[in-house]
């Protein structure tokens, strides 16, 4: 069975709350792009070790490889 992408995006993307935590992980690319500790298309995830998105603190951001930070469940 063919995968719903409109259906998925309308069912849990579009909430306020997804929307929010979004948000927060490309914020949190957005400033170690800045400070220089991840580049664009370097294959590198920053991972929010407290496991909230919205936690954009330094202490809780580290850059690790996507497929480290992909296969955590």
């Amino acid at each position: 069975m063919a995968r719903n992408y409109k259906e998925e995006y309308k069912s849990f993307h579009s909430k306020p709350e997804q929307k929010k935590r979004r948000a927060g992980r490309n914020a949190a690319r957005r400033k170690s792009e800045a400070n220089g500790t991840v580049k664009k298309g370097d294959k590198k995830d920053v991972h929010h070790k407290d496991g909230n998105p919205l936690n954009n603190k330094p202490k809780n951001l580290k850059v690790e490889p996507r497929s480290k930070n992909r296969a955590r469940k």
